[in-house]
């Protein structure tokens, strides 16, 4: 077996435990939690309805997805195991649950229904459009008795305690999925964005061309959505300039609707914000807007729609907007590390609209690998576009984050996982160390992982063998790496 098998094979060793490890600790429950209230009415006796569980998480669906009620009603106990807000709603009945925040569940009495077929959904921005919704059934024939209570989540009672969530798959058959899931990575899709945006001069000002309209876009193969872009690709191109730049944006519409162009992060004058209707007029379909300025560093910023933007971003209007570089710390070239980094990257985080959880719009397994060699720096601007935080975890090696928000710190701090809220933007350096494939992902397990292996918002680090600095080696001994065969 060759190192590279071991290296990949080490990595699926750590996708299968990872998969366990989420199942032990979401299937827990406690039957303490949440309250309930009636949403239709206090008639009818709770005995004679059944208790119907239903789970929530971050894959953006609900399971089951399809119930069936009497019309006395039912008491929906519903679970939310992801990291992010969800609640449930039915619109052709009029009815919403509570909201409910990761972690959290909740008894929702739901009575006197007339019959018929209906709808349910996730109402939280973005959520329905990611698949999450199902379909309820109020009948008095064939329905659920009070007897299939918890048919979803194991109480643990019967089974010693474990509290491990049912499922009808066997281990061995779950890490043969997981297996050929991962063997799947680094999947190829249609489409790469982030790439550099090339420029014009017009006498000394720098121009740049950016077009929004709607294209097929694949996440994940054989995933294709309709995404709202900037110049077809998700995310959008990257803008790169310097202090003292004078730039200028002609942008053109080609939506089905108006939007507008923020340079979130970005120092621009009061007019040139792109937040209508206070700045300006929203940018109507078919209309070309022209934005001026001169570039005011450092930043790592954004652009984005601020027109209707719970939904325009999320389906993809966002892109990097850099003014400078970031340095290296002297802090840490002190430490032995380069005084330089060898690749630069954006990592763009979502997780709602049409592309939902993804690294730099695409999902795993088409997510891109990330190479560097021992004793090389890796740097990488952590952008989320999202509506949620995402604690972003990097297996080995140790980051250094050197600025936040574009604003260099005065005193750079270590870190594993960083935690990105939306709108923020982090600069962390990572050094190469020991050799093989480190996974890196988002530690919300329901973004990592799945019973079918590793899903959404993951990639991987492969630090090929190299020379660490003797420096470096000299001042940290503890980093002191053996040495590997060839």
């Amino acid at each position: 077996m060759s190192k590279d098998d071991r290296s990949v094979l080490s990595w699926l060793g750590f996708a299968a435990a990872i998969a366990a490890l989420a199942v032990a600790i979401f299937g827990l429950r406690d039957d303490g939690g949440g309250g309930s209230s009636s949403a239709a009415g206090s008639e009818g006796s709770s005995a004679s309805r059944p208790y119907i569980t239903i789970v929530m998480n971050d894959s953006y669906r609900f399971t089951p997805d399809t119930i069936v009620i009497p019309t006395a009603g039912a008491t929906l106990h519903l679970v939310n195991e992801g990291g992010a807000v969800h609640n449930m709603a039915i619109p052709e009945l009029g009815l919403t649950s509570e909201t409910l925040p990761g972690g959290t569940m909740y008894d929702w009495e739901l009575t006197n229904l007339p019959g018929g077929t209906y709808t349910f959904i996730c109402p939280q921005p973005g959520h329905e459009a990611l698949g999450m919704k199902g379909t309820m059934t109020v009948s008095d024939t064939e329905t659920p008795t009070p007897d299939e209570r918890d048919s979803v989540i194991d109480t643990g009672e019967e089974s010693g305690g474990t509290g491990l969530s049912n499922h009808s798959t066997s281990w061995d058959e779950m890490d043969n999925i997981m297996y050929k899931q991962a063997q799947l990575y680094p999947a190829k899709t249609e489409g790469i964005g982030n790439q550099p945006l090339e420029y014009t001069m017009d006498g000394d000002v720098k121009v740049f061309e950016v077009t929004a309209k709607v294209v097929d876009w694949e996440v994940e193969p054989g995933k294709i959505v309709k995404a709202w872009t900037y110049n077809g690709v998700v995310p959008g191109p990257e803008i790169k300039v310097y202090s003292g730049d004078k730039v200028r944006i002609i942008f053109k519409n080609e939506l089905p609707d108006s939007t507008s162009l923020h340079f979130h992060g970005i120092d621009v004058p009061n007019l040139m914000d792109g937040v209508d209707p206070y700045t300006e007029d929203p940018t109507v379909p078919g209309e070309t807007k022209v934005y001026e300025f001169v570039a005011r560093g450092p930043a790592v910023g954004i652009y984005h729609s601020h027109h209707n933007a719970e939904q325009q971003i999320p389906d993809g209007m966002f892109a990097a907007f850099i003014i400078d570089d970031i340095p290296i710390p002297q802090y840490l070239i002190d430490k032995g590390y380069p005084d330089h980094a060898t690749k630069t990257i954006n990592m763009v985080l979502n997780d709602a609209g049409v592309i939902g959880l993804s690294l730099n719009g695409k999902s795993f397994p088409a997510t891109e690998p990330y190479t560097i060699r021992q004793g090389e720096i890796l740097l990488v601007h952590y952008m989320n576009e999202g509506l949620m935080a995402h604690p972003m975890h990097m297996h080995q090696p140790m980051g250094w984050v050197i600025a936040r928000d574009g604003h260099i710190l005065d005193a750079p701090y270590p870190t594993d996982t960083i935690n990105v809220a939306p709108g923020e933007r982090y600069t962390v350096a990572y050094m190469g160390m020991e050799p093989g494939v480190w996974a890196w992902h988002c530690h919300i397990l329901t973004h990592a992982e799945t019973p079918d292996g590793m899903k959404y918002m993951v990639t991987a680090l492969i630090v090929e063998r190299g020379t660490l600095s003797d420096l470096f080696l000299e001042q940290n001994p503890s980093w002191a790496l053996p040495q590997f065969e060839s």
